[in-house]
């Protein structure tokens, strides 16, 4: 992945669902969905614990079949194994990029999206990558 390559996506997203999402603040998905809402993105958390409750002040709904609007970047912190799942329920509500968190690897899942016209991500942090890439506002 290159850098221009992730900058693009990083540019042209604006709503951010956040699959995994956790209200323990020193859970790296918090640390993450905070970081985008303070970058300007809007970022809807997924968690099936948590839904109907709100985190960060946005509300939690329990699946992505749930978000009843257009959807950018499904962000994943969930394990490899639930991936391929993940990636199916992105292309379910046309998103256009499925971004997977560091450490999170899957092929077949990205094979399946990039088939359906989805830009892929693995293994990165968009935490990370905005202020390397120098895109923080």
């Amino acid at each position: 992945m290159s850098d221009q390559y992730i900058a693009e996506i990083l540019g042209k997203v604006k709503t951010i669902a956040l699959v995994g999402a956790s209200e323990k603040t020193d859970r790296p998905s918090y640390k993450v969905m905070k970081y985008l809402l303070n970058q300007g993105y809007k970022v809807i958390p997924v968690s099936p614990k948590l839904a109907g409750r709100t985190l960060l002040n946005q509300p939690v709904v329990s699946q992505l079949s749930d978000i009843k609007q257009p959807v950018d970047m499904v962000d994943v912190f969930r394990n490899a194994e639930a991936v391929y799942g993940i990636a199916g329920e992105a292309i379910a509500i046309g998103a256009k990029v499925l971004w997977l968190q560091q450490g999170v690897i899957n092929e077949e899942a990205k094979l399946l999206a990039e088939n359906k016209g989805l830009d892929v991500v693995m293994d990165r942090c968009p935490k990370i990558e905005i202020p390397r890439l120098e895109m923080e506002k």
